[in-house]
């Protein structure tokens, strides 16, 4: 943990940039050395300035100590260069991170053939049923599925993946404990119970816009190709398309409308040759099925039948089918002088119009001492007005008539 206190100072010195401190760790070989070095030592490393030198010359570790802290409080793993089990893959890219920070079981990178997933977070029905079988057929097929935990694209790739019963990978662009989007906090534990969140950023640090842009060089890093899957000809996942490519890595593209903004990206990467034209999962994994036969087995993949924008339509089906239903409910006139019902009573059933509710957040909604309330509920339910759930939680038994 003392070497490891160096990593995390070196990690989060201001001023300095990645390529700076690589240059610092391989003229010094630790960031220990860095630590210890004097003043004049650090002007021999190449690029080096008397103001960046100055910066070095900042010794408090006490940033370090409570990140180190948080990291033990919340249970997570640092993984510095220095560990064996730091990819590979990721060390041989231009400016790597110098840690990473990891919440769940990273998988062994460079045993698994790592397929990174981008795209808009403005996604159409088109994209999200389209990255969402993607993925889930690339996992069942043996592929490792990295992506961002963004919105759209994101999102519905690494649900694919779980859906298809296999670990997923989320590099982010925040702090482990912050969930950005805030949407997805159950996607975040999900993703964390099977495979990996996975940073630069120490706890705390917020989703700043300029850091995804920084993030994406660690996706496309990790994988053995990148795929975009719905992109508009200005998006972010163009920009980790290009890294992709100037890492060295494959990258293709899945083809949309010609008359569809949000395809317009992914169509110009095919027309101008930069991507490979990806209409199947095997299209994909049929180039890495000889170097990883161990992982990969390309074949027919049946889809589950609620994938994607299907589940979605089924989704707006039942809740269609729940509204009719709700509209057989019993009329109940609460106009005043219709209805021989207590101030208190119709107070807690207009409340109730917007949804069910638990009792404790009923009895807050209606600012009504909670004796009076309980007693309303209790009348109301035995007159067939509203209905108990388990968690002593309350909804309409009846359709309301205000007008």
């Amino acid at each position: 943990m003392a070497g490891t206190k160096y990593w995390v100072w070196l990690s989060e010195l201001k001023g300095l940039s990645t390529r700076v401190k690589l240059q610092l760790l391989e003229h010094f070989g630790t960031p220990e050395n860095i630590y210890y070095a004097d003043a004049e030592e650090y002007l021999h490393v190449e690029g080096m300035t008397q103001k960046l030198a100055a910066q070095l010359s900042d010794k408090n570790t006490a940033s370090a100590d409570r990140i180190l802290g948080d990291c033990e409080r919340l249970g997570l793993r640092i993984l510095t260069m220095q560990d064996a089990d730091y990819p590979v893959r990721l060390r041989n890219i231009y400016e790597p991170p110098c840690l990473l920070y990891v919440k769940g079981r990273l998988p062994e990178i460079d045993e698994e053939a790592a397929v990174a997933m981008v795209g808009t977070r403005d996604a159409t029905p088109y994209g999200i049923e389209t990255a969402e079988t993607m993925a889930y057929s690339l996992a069942k097929q043996g592929a490792l599925i990295v992506s961002g935990a963004a919105y759209g694209i994101d999102s519905a790739s690494h649900r694919g993946a779980l859906r298809a019963g296999a670990r997923t990978v989320a590099v982010l662009g925040c702090g482990l404990d912050v969930v950005y989007p805030a949407g997805n906090e159950q996607l975040y534990r999900d993703i964390a119970a099977s495979g990996a969140l996975v940073t630069e950023y120490p706890p705390g640090t917020p989703a700043v816009g300029m850091h995804f842009p920084v993030r994406n060089r660690i996706i496309s890093g990790l994988c053995l190709a990148t795929v975009v899957v719905e992109a508009p000809e200005r998006s972010g996942a163009l920009i980790t398309a290009r890294t992709a490519l100037e890492q060295g890595r494959d990258v293709f593209a899945i083809p949309g409308p010609i008359n569809a903004p949000k395809s317009r990206g992914c169509n110009r990467l095919i027309a101008d040759g930069a991507a490979a034209l990806a209409a199947d999962s095997r299209d994909i994994l049929w180039e890495y099925e000889a170097s990883y036969p161990h992982k990969v087995h390309c074949g027919q993949v049946e889809l589950p039948r609620t994938l994607g924008y299907q589940a979605r339509q089924e989704e707006t089906i039942a809740k269609e089918a729940e509204r009719e239903e709700r509209a057989k409910l019993p009329a109940l006139d609460i106009r005043e002088g219709k209805t021989s019902l207590t101030d208190d009573q119709v107070r807690i059933l207009r409340r109730l119009k917007d949804g069910e509710m638990q009792v404790d957040d009923l009895i807050e909604a209606v600012d009504l001492p909670t004796r009076r309330v309980l007693s309303a509920l209790t009348v109301l339910e035995i007159e067939g007005c509203v209905a108990q759930s388990g968690g002593k939680r309350f909804s309409l038994n009846v359709e309301l008539i205000e007008e």
